[in-house]
């Protein structure tokens, strides 16, 4: 089978030395700063926080500005990991106080006065940031929750000023991708940081700090570019790196941890899967999902329902092979849902 002697060729070591681009430099220092104390902040690491609140102090971020980020993270983190993050910043100005040191404290916040209309206020506020006004059933569930959002979060404490709206976007970022169960929040404001002009490179880059585990590298192939083409048959964010497109495609795939693709079905030609890196699964329809592992192959007849994609806690990159037939194509169907992903060990 055709097929089967490219997996051969390709097993037997034609490969491809893939190069892993930097993203240094690409946040200022500042926002480089703001980024680290809410990520500590959220996850309520006081001894690493006092840390970057001394470094953010000794690069001149102002007093006000700090305060103001750790104000913030309340409507995020919640008041127990905002209260605390306070008195660790209290303690350290106290501190470097004690030392003869001066912080400058800069630009006091601006309250909103009392007879201000907070909910129009808010909504303008917040359709600037999302790019239109903000709908959903559950502010028609439950409107309490879209007046204190308005009113509050996007009235009272965005208009306090002192930081830009870019800056609280990356602390806000920078806080939720810090923490678990908040996926839909992390993915709305990163489209709001989109709107506000905040580069897909900075995003990349709050993420890639916010993450304590090591960095991931395409050990073999390169990773290529984010799979744009085909994000709506995926869960996650994936990647694709092209490596032959004719009579024989070869395409290296990269998953995100918890990025799997829809259901779906080769018509008229099969597919051939080679685990690279990482660990993954595979599911038949109807079948149970198999877990996949560096050094598996995955052969997948035509007309066959099924997908795959990377486990919750490990990136996962295989090479897929298909030899097109005159007539062949995808059939891309639902997507595998949370409720079905979550079930797998």
């Amino acid at each position: 089978m055709k097929l089967k002697i490219i997996a051969l060729i390709l097993i037997l070591g034609i490969f491809i030395v893939g190069k892993d681009v930097s993203m240094a430099g690409v946040l200022t220092q500042k926002e480089n700063d703001i980024v680290m104390i809410s990520s500590y902040t959220a996850k309520g690491d006081m001894l690493k926080l006092d840390k970057a609140l001394n470094k953010a102090l000794d690069d001149k971020v102002k007093i006000y500005e700090i305060k103001e980020v750790l104000v913030q993270l309340y409507a995020y983190c919640g008041f127990p990991r905002s209260l605390n993050a306070l008195t660790t910043f209290m303690k350290v100005t106290d501190e470097r106080n004690a030392k003869g040191g001066y912080d400058e404290y800069g630009t006091e916040p601006t309250e909103l006065p009392k007879e201000a209309n907070r909910l129009e206020i808010g909504a303008a506020v917040q359709t600037e940031l999302c790019g239109g006004p903000v709908t959903g059933r559950i502010f028609e569930f439950e409107p309490a929750i879209d007046r204190y959002l308005k009113e509050h979060l996007f009235a009272d404490i965005f208009a306090r000023g002192v930081i830009s709206y870019e800056e609280r976007e990356i602390a806000t970022i920078a806080a939720l991708s810090s923490m678990t169960g908040v996926e839909p929040q992390l993915q709305a404001h990163i489209q709001i940081a989109k709107n506000i002009g905040i580069t897909q490179e900075k995003i990349d880059k709050i993420l890639e700090l916010t993450n304590e585990k090591p960095k991931f590298k395409n050990e073999i192939f390169g990773r290529g570019q984010k799979n744009d083409a085909y994000a709506d048959y995926f869960t996650g964010q994936s990647y694709l790196n092209m490596l032959n497109k004719g009579s024989v495609n070869i395409a290296n795939v990269t998953f995100e941890p918890g990025c799997r693709n829809n259901w779906h079905i080769h018509h008229k030609t099969g597919q051939i899967l080679l685990v690279t890196q990482g660990n993954g699964y595979y599911q038949e329809w109807g079948k149970d999902a198999i877990e996949l592992h560096p050094g598996m192959v995955v052969n997948i007849p035509p007309e066959v329902k099924h997908w795959h994609g990377a486990k919750k806690d490990s990136w996962f990159v295989h090479i897929a092979l298909d030899a097109p037939e005159k007539d062949s194509s995808t059939e891309w169907l639902e997507p595998v849902s949370d409720e079905e992903y979550n079930k797998l060990p």
